[in-house]
């Protein structure tokens, strides 16, 4: 499933006494929910859900939504925690050079020296830090974090799976500690 839809909400509580839910904003683009008219629920334990989307409006960063046959605070209460997913082929395009933080995942990093690649790991996560993103790379002994950084990140090529860094001269070593 997971490669098949990509989640832009996820449901945080009841917004109202008609069925409607207040979400968190899981997508860079807030603007796709005035158009949205049809979205996939999680369901614990179930395949994802087609819902249809009667509103969609901005509210105080969040969104508020009005599924089609929600229409009770209890209906609304039932969807507490559940994520709300588009397919894949519905994501955003975006400009060349940019990138989705979750096609990272999975890439071989590398390191330049003396015109030779060196592989340092495979990036395992992203952890979102308020400032530099940062990328956790593993090989089979160890985990380095490097800055996710245009200074550092020197080429991202998220379809040849690929990161070149170029880490200033302590980075690495810091990870050794």
């Amino acid at each position: 499933m997971a490669s098949d839809f990509v989640a832009i909400a996820c449901v945080l509580r009841p917004q109202g006494r008609r069925g409607e839910v207040l979400a968190a904003i899981l997508s860079d683009f807030p603007s796709r929910f005035e158009k949205l008219r049809r979205a996939f629920v999680d369901q614990p334990a179930c395949p994802p859900v087609a819902v249809a989307i009667e509103h969609a409006w901005l509210h105080k960063g969040k969104v508020v939504l009005k599924f089609s046959g929600v229409d009770s605070i209890d209906d609304a209460e039932s969807l507490k925690g559940c994520y709300i997913f588009v397919p894949q082929e519905e994501k955003i395009a975006l400009s060349a050079g940019q990138f989705y933080l979750c096609e990272l995942e999975g890439c071989r990093v590398v390191v330049l020296e003396e015109g030779r690649e060196r592989t340092l790991g495979t990036v395992t996560d992203i952890e979102k830090t308020g400032g530099v993103d940062l990328l956790h790379v593993s090989d089979a002994r160890r985990e380095i974090l490097i800055p996710l950084a245009q200074e550092i990140c020197k080429r991202i090529d998220p379809t040849a799976r690929l990161i070149v860094v170029d880490p200033p001269p302590d980075l690495l070593d810091l990870n050794l500690k």
